[in-house]
């Protein structure tokens, strides 16, 4: 399982890295909620632990920003705060689940475990959002300001990645290895399956989410992200 920690209290990442360690688990480690938010937004991971009290950016506003994002990596939040309005506010940033400081460490892992496996066995209902597009993963269906379009595979692999990075740059050698792995064909033909995306989700309408960035890749720009 990989893992990433979003904690500043060195001694509580230092215990818990020392644990999950000796059972083969892979970490990654933030000690701010910006440097956090980045890492989860590019890398994948099978569970996020997410403190509350960070510098740079709040867990809360990271957990929030990530699910905007179309992350869906379960997030546990891990905090000194017990209150019930604390809980319930974690709960309303889409947290997945919430352990109070001091913590039993099996019971973290635990829970982490039951995330995971929650997560595996709602793959096929996974939907990803951005500004107005919504990205039914289990049906390849997307959804713009109230019409619909059956993607075919490989505008639904294109589309996907440019969401889940949204509204960042997605090269085209990322796209390509997404699309195509070692076998990469002709550039012709990824410029074709763009043209093709950018005509079904932008052509009816005043505002355009595709931009090509020249000679680096591709992104999706919302109103208001300009």
């Amino acid at each position: 399982m990989k893992l990433l920690l979003v904690e500043d209290h060195k001694d509580i990442a230092g215990v818990i890295f020392d644990y999950f360690e000796i059972k083969d688990y892979v970490l990654d480690y933030a000690n701010n909620g910006l440097q956090g938010y980045e890492l989860a937004k590019t890398e994948q991971y099978d569970a996020i632990i997410l403190d509350i009290m960070l510098p740079k950016m709040d867990g809360l506003t990271v957990c929030k920003s990530l699910r905007e994002a179309g992350v869906d990596t379960p997030i546990l939040m891990l905090t000194a705060r017990d209150t019930k309005e604390d809980i319930l506010a974690g709960f309303e940033h889409l947290a997945d689940d919430y352990l109070v400081k001091p913590f039993d460490l099996d019971i973290l892992d635990s829970r982490l475990q039951a995330l995971v496996r929650r997560r595996k066995g709602s793959v096929a209902n996974r939907i990803l959002n951005y500004g107005h597009l919504s990205l039914d993963m289990s049906t390849r269906v997307l959804q713009r300001e109230g019409s619909r379009y059956s993607l075919n595979p490989s505008q639904y692999t294109i589309l996907k990645c440019l969401i889940q990075r949204a509204p960042d740059v997605v090269s085209k050698e990322e796209i390509c290895d997404a699309l195509w792995g070692d076998d990469e064909p002709d550039s012709k033909v990824l410029r074709s399956h763009i043209y093709q995306l950018r005509s079904l989700i932008d052509r009816p309408f005043e505002h355009d989410y595709l931009r090509t960035i020249s000679k680096v890749g591709y992104r999706l720009v919302a109103e208001g992200d300009e």
